[in-house]
């Protein structure tokens, strides 16, 4: 292993360390600059890691808001699509009302004028009954007065048979 090498992590660090204060110990400046660099390398190779778990995290949490947010759109178009099947269930059910209550109404209104016309048919049968009545009355009062005008007249010719003729 060259002077400018670095081992990583926490053996890194130790040896890092080791370097620093076997440099410093010895005066061996550039040891002692090999085992700090050392030491910021391996730092920086933590801070690396803890920034990309940091992020792998954050896309994560990113990933998992996007999916949340999806579901909600998904949830919130389908209530709209059942909130629109539903008003049209109302209006079939509001249109099929309509029509048996104006079907339920034409023929409350043809019974009422079959009714009407039965009323008006019974009424003419009455009085085409009194009609006949009436001309079957007037017939035999007309009868009666024929044979009360034919008896007068043989009384009358009983009574005096030259006048009468």
């Amino acid at each position: 292993m060259s002077s400018e090498e670095t081992a990583g992590g926490a053996l890194g660090r130790i040896a890092g360390k080791a370097k620093e204060a076997a440099g410093s110990a010895v005066g061996d400046d550039e040891l002692a600059r090999e085992g700090r660099l050392q030491q910021a390398g391996v730092e920086a190779e933590r801070e690396a890691r803890e920034e990309a778990a940091e992020a792998r995290q954050a896309q994560q949490e990113a990933d998992l808001q996007a999916a949340k947010d999806e579901t909600q759109h998904e949830r919130e178009r389908l209530q709209a699509e059942q909130t629109e099947a539903e008003r049209e269930r109302a209006i079939e059910r509001d249109r099929a009302r309509a029509e048996r209550e104006a079907a339920a109404e034409q023929a409350e209104a043809e019974r009422a004028a079959d009714t009407q016309r039965n009323v008006g048919e019974v009424a003419a049968d009455l009085k085409e009954e009194q009609a006949e009545r009436e001309r079957a009355t007037a017939a035999a009062e007309a009868v009666r007065l024929e044979q009360e005008a034919r008896q007068a007249e043989i009384r009358a010719e009983a009574a005096d048979p030259e006048a009468a003729r």
